[in-house]
């Protein structure tokens, strides 16, 4: 990869959320086959779909795991990691941090950290936060244990340290404009009934941020679900989306790790 010719990076990001976050938020939700089977189609039937469409075009993502998900589908992990992917910590149950004791956060890092090792025989060392909101121990846990970067804040549109006392991080900023979730999702159990939008006007969104973040050298960092992304028509508006893209000369879809080696190279070359 040579950093010269990359004028903005673009990161295919997927949280293999399966029916982990449901699980934690409520463990009724088991009892409903329904709103399980939703769940269970990003790891059973998206992302062998999604696997294939990235090595039609030669991209390598990451993907946030939860421990949970690594544990109850280790085949999908191997192939995640043999197929050359980046693969990132998601807490263990999608427990979002800021609900945790200290004790509790560290915890579910080292039982998530387990789980992945335990497949890959490699310890992630990124870290998206399940719900995307960090609690006030957290980079001091992530530093502590190891991780090179996170990726659950929003304050930039390119690559930038956050710190808590002597302890930095790298941070990998995301946005809700950029994740299909508010878009797509629509779950009556938990009261979540927002129109379903037209992939084609996501697509036009996406594109549209792609070329501003183009123009003004930022990081394009995209967040996906299996369980949302991976529907038919919606993989079909993605990979218009990753032709779009290929058409500009210097962006370059690397993964978030690769992404916070390249930012840390060139502070550390300046």
């Amino acid at each position: 990869m040579n950093s010269k010719n990359i004028k903005c990076p673009v990161v295919l990001s997927f949280d293999i959320d399966g029916t982990s976050g449901l699980i934690n938020m409520d463990p009724r939700t088991k009892n409903f086959p329904s709103l399980m089977s939703m769940r269970e189609y990003g790891p059973n039937i998206a992302m062998p779909r999604i696997l294939k469409i990235l090595k039609k075009h030669d991209i390598k993502s990451s993907f946030y795991i939860p421990g949970f998900i690594a544990d109850t589908h280790p085949e999908l992990v191997k192939n995640i990691f043999y197929e050359g992917h980046e693969i990132g910590h998601h807490g263990y149950m999608h427990e979002p941090p800021a609900t945790l004791t200290k004790q509790e956060e560290i915890d579910v890092i080292d039982k998530g950290i387990e789980s992945i090792e335990r497949i890959t025989s490699q310890i992630p060392l990124g870290y998206r936060s399940p719900s995307w909101e960090l609690s006030k121990y957290s980079i001091d846990i992530l530093v502590n244990k190891g991780f090179v970067y996170d990726s659950s804040l929003m304050g930039d549109d390119r690559p930038y340290y956050i710190q808590s006392g002597k302890n930095k991080l790298i941070e990998i900023p995301i946005h809700w404009e950029l994740d299909d979730h508010p878009y797509f999702n629509h779950t009556p159990y938990l009261n979540q009934r927002n129109v379903i939008s037209n992939p084609m006007s996501v697509l036009e969104s996406w594109q549209l941020a792609f070329e501003g973040i183009f123009e003004y050298q930022g990081s394009f960092i995209l967040t996906l679900h299996p369980w949302i992304i991976g529907r038919p028509g919606r993989l079909k508006m993605l990979e218009k989306l990753i032709l779009y893209i290929k058409k500009f000369d210097g962006a370059e879809f690397i993964t978030a790790l690769n992404l916070a080696k390249l930012f840390d190279s060139q502070i550390v070359s300046n």
